[in-house]
């Protein structure tokens, strides 16, 4: 039976970007994979819809009304539990991150080495961005290894990979964004996070919808209140995950081993 790849995009009002983005998406990643496309509109009131369709997309779910980034990666998460995911891909609708990379971002995830990935582009290459977005990125960032205690490059990036228990556990406490407590929320949970480079272009259509005050007074109290909730630490589990991840691993490579000499 195969296993299932289930790349999700959160779209708001992407008619001229999200077609290239799921054009690009491999759909062959292994002869023992499967991948799917699901696309979150989150109250598009443009074609956004008949484009995802047009390009490919298997899976669509429509806000009535736009209700939030966050709301959308939400149901995303949901939605690749929904669809059998072994592992569930976030990417942002914008044509901003390399949907061709994505092997490269699950392979973590794939080799089971980690349970929570990120594309990131202060690890890889940046093309376009400009200086009060560099700041930003890093100010929050900063914010998130502050608290979490751990080394991030990248704690905003709109590309990240998740384990079928990852997309299970995962919550999001608010609906205008998800960047920050999705990662404070998991790493606390005791899952392991690792982040891959990739190749980062600034959009070429539309732009972003993050405003300076409304992004501070939305992310700031909610940041806050998920470092104040207490979450469950789920390591011992992860470290059985891990233990018969590299019992599989080992084994496989026994068996390729004795098909080469056979050979």
């Amino acid at each position: 039976m195969k296993r299932k790849l289930v790349v999700f995009l959160p779209a708001y009002n992407e008619e001229r970007n999200i077609g290239g983005v799921i054009a690009r998406i491999p759909r062959e990643i292994g002869m023992d994979w499967e991948v799917e496309v699901l696309v979150v509109d989150d109250g598009s009131t443009d074609g956004t819809v008949e484009e995802a369709r047009k390009a490919g997309a298997e899976h669509v779910v429509s806000f009535e009304r736009n209700r939030g980034l966050g709301a959308a990666v939400r149901e995303g998460l949901a939605g690749c539990v929904r669809l059998g995911a072994d592992i569930g891909l976030m990417i942002d609708a914008d044509n901003e991150y390399p949907a061709e990379e994505i092997p490269e971002v699950i392979a973590p995830i794939r080799s089971g080495r980690a349970d929570y990935t990120m594309g990131s582009r202060f690890k890889g290459t940046i093309q376009g961005m400009k200086l009060h977005r560099r700041i930003g990125n890093v100010c929050f960032t900063l914010l998130q290894a502050l608290l979490l205690r751990r080394m991030i490059w990248d704690g905003q990036s709109g590309m990240r990979g998740f384990s079928r228990e990852a997309l299970e556990s995962a919550e999001i406490i608010h609906d205008y964004n998800y960047a920050q407590v999705l990662t404070l929320n998991l790493v606390r949970k005791g899952f392991v996070m690792e982040e891959v480079p990739i190749t980062y272009q600034v959009r070429v259509y539309g732009q972003s919808f993050i405003k300076f005050r409304k992004y501070m007074g939305h992310v700031l109290p909610a940041i806050w209140r998920e470092m104040r909730r207490p979450v469950g630490n789920q390591s011992r589990v992860r470290k059985r995950k891990l233990a018969a991840g590299v019992q599989l691993a080992a084994e496989g490579a026994q068996v390729r081993g004795r098909a080469a000499k056979r050979e």
